[in-house]
């Protein structure tokens, strides 16, 4: 999969008629209709520890309960996942929890508040 990150997430997609979200330092959402996928850069290399998958988990789960659609729930619940990240590493390592702390000052940021 690392090899081919676009093709995989698109063909996922197509097989299963359901969107994807494909984690990594550029964060892919494939929607199930097909269409553009949208690319997610956002990222730091501190998401890559253990937890932090399921708080984006439950960031784009969130987003989705709240109306969004799969592909717009996944695509802000990544942008926001990534920034909060940057957030929280600011100067240290950061874990999941950190991570989660973080997500306030990303919507924040987002929103110009």
């Amino acid at each position: 999969v690392e090899g081919a990150r676009l093709d995989s997430v698109r063909e996922l997609a197509a097989r299963y008629g359901a969107t994807v979200l494909l984690k990594g330092s550029t964060t892919l959402v494939a929607g199930a209709r097909g269409g553009p996928v949208r690319v997610n850069a956002t990222g730091t290399s501190w998401l890559a520890t253990a937890g932090s998958g399921d708080v984006l988990s439950g960031l784009a789960g969130s987003l989705l309960a709240a109306g969004l659609s799969a592909v717009d729930a996944g695509s802000a619940g990544a942008y926001l996942h990534g920034l909060a990240g940057r957030f929280a590493s600011e100067g240290a390592p950061a874990g999941a929890h950190d991570v989660a702390e973080a997500i306030p000052r990303a919507w924040r940021d987002v929103r110009g508040d």
